[in-house]
């Protein structure tokens, strides 16, 4: 299939008078879609700051704790594979308000939970219902765009989505300042409320009837399978699958690394992880700048290239002391600000090959994904909590694992996007 992705802004075509309902533009439109993916950054971030609480409140290790994020995580990538190709089929909008109610629902329910595996439990729920605003959200930006202009999209989109990691544990800590982790999923469960009154009202179909998958399940499944052999959309969704694996590792590891290991607090540590964001969000800036110039390919060599010298930087300082709680948060950071290259440009470049199957190959890329990161959760504190070396190790080996699955789309038609 060819790679050009220097085509422009497009939207469905087959029905001049689709959508029924006026598609926001500009700045109404990245808030909205970025409203619906944050759901990724308000289910995994909000509640580490309470990872200790929740360890000695429901008498559980640290590896047990990090399997409640382990199970959100695998919810949101199934989540994702049953959603999107609903979306192809149904439209966009019906899995989307099923999904946010889903949220609701178990988010409350996390808020009672008796005993870890109960939470556990809760916890892929809700990531079965957060899994609509992220793969629908996806769906309707590749609905709207093609090309560069779906990369510099996506690469806008993190201005909003960067909030979810800034701010989602600031409300956290927050919240604990005036009640348990309890509260923290209460709050959640009161965001994905006003989320759900907000798709309601504001969020457009933007797949036409002419567009939507009309076959049976089996044919949806072929179109997947179809998507999973295409070697150059594996090796995108992989790259960007592996780096998303080391952040998790960070976002893992970092609240028992920086609270029980450098001593801070965890007001001290949601800023900390405010600053780390803030390098994501930036990295995707200069991304969605350089999309032109540079060509998305290019930068995504760019952005796990970062990573590698971060990580490699963060293990050096770990395991030697030199430059003590500022090397660590430095490494961080610019760890953060190369995986802001990785994702945009991934992402436009997968999604780019497919847009008569835009749920299907969302559902894939993101499936791949989380569920990357939902194996590497655990491993970040397998060795305890008091040494950082394991969550280094990760942050360095999974990059290059990445830089590994990038050559993969060597040899398949890549074309680079001319000034």
């Amino acid at each position: 299939m060819s790679e050009d992705v220097n085509a422009t802004v497009t939207a469905p075509t087959g029905d001049a008078a689709w959508p029924r309902r006026k598609v926001p533009a500009g700045w109404r439109l990245v808030v909205l879609v970025g409203s619906l993916s944050v759901f990724g950054s308000l289910c995994i971030d909000m509640y580490l700051p309470a990872f200790p609480g929740i360890s000695r409140d429901l008498h559980a290790d640290a590896s047990q704790v990090q399997l409640t994020l382990t199970s959100c995580l695998t919810g949101i990538a199934l989540g994702q594979l049953l959603i999107g190709p609903i979306g192809d089929r149904l439209g966009r909008r019906p899995p989307l308000i099923a999904g946010l109610g889903a949220f609701v629902v178990s988010s409350v329910a996390c808020a009672f939970a008796s005993n870890i595996y109960a939470l556990a439990t809760f916890r892929f729920i809700e990531g079965l219902g957060g899994a609509a605003g992220i793969v629908i959200s996806r769906s309707i930006v590749r609905d709207l765009h093609a090309g560069v202009a779906l990369v510099r999209f996506f690469s806008t989109l993190m201005l909003m989505t960067g909030l979810g990691p800034i701010l989602a544990p600031q409300i956290g800590s927050w919240t604990l300042a005036f009640t348990s982790w309890r509260g923290i999923f209460g709050v959640l469960a009161a965001l994905g409320l006003i989320l759900l009154v907000t798709a309601w009202w504001r969020v457009p179909e933007t797949l036409a009837p002419v567009h939507r998958h009309s076959g049976s399940a089996g044919s949806t499944l072929r179109t997947m399978l179809a998507i999973c052999r295409d070697r150059a959309f594996v090796g995108y969704t992989l790259a960007c699958g592996l780096g998303q694996a080391g952040t998790f590792a960070y976002i893992a590891g970092s609240p028992f690394v920086l609270q029980r290991v450098y001593g801070l607090s965890p007001a001290t540590y949601g800023m900390v992880f405010a600053v780390n964001a803030g390098g994501l969000i930036a990295g995707a800036q200069v991304n969605g700048r350089l999309a032109v110039r540079r060509g998305p390919s290019a930068l995504l060599t760019t952005g796990l290239l970062t990573m590698v010298a971060a990580g490699a930087v963060l293990v050096t300082v770990v395991t030697s002391g030199a430059l003590g709680l500022v090397g660590v948060i430095a490494s961080m950071a610019v760890f953060m600000f190369g995986f802001g290259f990785v994702t945009p440009s991934a992402m436009g470049l997968g999604l780019h090959r497919y847009p008569q199957s835009a749920g299907a190959a969302a559902a894939v890329f993101g499936t791949v994904q989380y569920l990357a990161a939902a194996g590497i959760a655990p491993l970040a504190g397998i060795a305890g909590t008091a040494d950082a070396l394991p969550m280094a190790l990760l942050m360095l080996t999974l990059p290059v694992a990445a830089l590994g699955a990038r050559l993969l789309t060597a040899g398949t038609g890549v074309v680079a996007v001319p000034p």
